[in-house]
């Protein structure tokens, strides 16, 4: 069976006065949407690059992003009422 699908997201930016910089990611599959979230602080003694906040926000959202999809999976997958393969059940497990 083959299956095709688009998933869309936004990642927005946003640098503060202080040298910090936050990321918000938004992915819609369509029938969920999910936000990520990453900040990165620039240390006052450094030179304030604005891409490398961006850079590293950006990342921590995404990385935020990765984890929950792969809980949401998980949690999908422990809903299905079919066991798992290579697992054995025992008596009184409803199949």
């Amino acid at each position: 069976m083959s299956h095709t699908g688009q998933w869309k997201v936004r990642l927005d930016l946003f640098e503060d006065d202080d040298g910090t910089t936050k990321a918000h990611l938004v992915l819609d599959t369509g029938t969920t949407a999910l936000t990520g979230h990453g900040t990165a602080h620039c240390h006052p003694a450094d030179t304030n690059v604005p891409e490398i906040g961006d850079k590293l926000a950006a990342g921590r959202a995404l990385v935020d992003l990765a984890h929950q999809l792969l809980e949401t999976a998980e949690r999908d997958i422990q809903g299905m009422s079919a066991p798992r393969p290579g697992t054995r059940q025992t008596a009184g497990q409803a199949l």
